[in-house]
């Protein structure tokens, strides 16, 4: 899969890495209560065009919002569903209970993903392990997956307060596989290897994000039977 990435996974670098290998995309990450409002460059943001399959990803905790925006939403193209941005490390997200900070939300985000199925849809969620090693620790994103019924999670294995340089943590996938839902590996996957590893793990899938911008074929090449 594609990760969402920020001024970068439109329509035609979706495209592109889908001609070379990803099965499913991911728009980047737009802002609920600026769909609400019907903001011009918030819609493009979720613009799907043709027929690559993708996944809109949002950003937002009130159901208010969401209902309205939900109402007059009107599937195009490959649209495969939503995706719940639970992983976003931005200082300003955090203070607004948003993104990484949602993870320990239970409640609100079993309340969001029931909404948009009541309106037909799939509803996913990308997820770090939490806030900061406290929360890692504590399990708050296992107690997440167990807790909701998302198509599937892609677990970014690193905290919010991790940054890019910072290894993924591949050990906590065994755990998150226990829990009998899907789930999808993000974060530092360069290799075939680590595809087969995840693989044998009894992983859904993996998530590229970064490699995918150096060469959006890797998505072919890291293929395992």
């Amino acid at each position: 899969m594609l990760a969402p990435l920020e001024g970068v996974s439109d329509n035609a670098f979706r495209t592109l890495c889908y001609q070379n290998g990803a099965d499913l995309t991911f728009t980047e990450m737009a802002r609920v209560a600026n769909l609400a409002r019907s903001k011009k460059g918030e819609l493009e943001k979720i613009s799907i065009t043709n027929d690559t399959p993708a996944q809109i990803q949002l950003a937002g905790a009130k159901l208010p919002e969401y209902e309205k925006f939900l109402s007059g939403f009107k599937p195009t193209g490959g649209f495969r569903g939503f995706n719940l941005n639970l992983g976003c490390p931005s200082p300003e997200f955090i203070r607004q209970g948003l993104g990484a900070a949602m993870v320990k939300r239970i409640s609100r985000v079993n309340e969001i993903v029931k909404l948009i199925g009541t309106h037909g849809y799939d509803c996913s969620i990308k997820m770090r392990l939490g806030l900061d090693s406290y929360e890692k620790e504590r399990g708050a994103y296992l107690n997440l997956i167990r807790s909701v019924d998302a198509q599937f999670f892609a677990v970014h294995a690193k905290t919010a307060k991790q940054k890019g340089e910072d290894r993924a943590d591949f050990s906590v996938y065994s755990k998150c596989v226990e829990t009998g839902k899907k789930i999808v590996a993000n974060g530092d996957i360069k290799t075939k290897s680590q595809v087969a590893e995840l693989k044998k793990l009894g992983l859904y899938g993996a998530m590229i994000g970064r490699a995918a911008m150096e060469n959006p074929g890797i998505f072919r090449q890291l293929q395992v039977d």
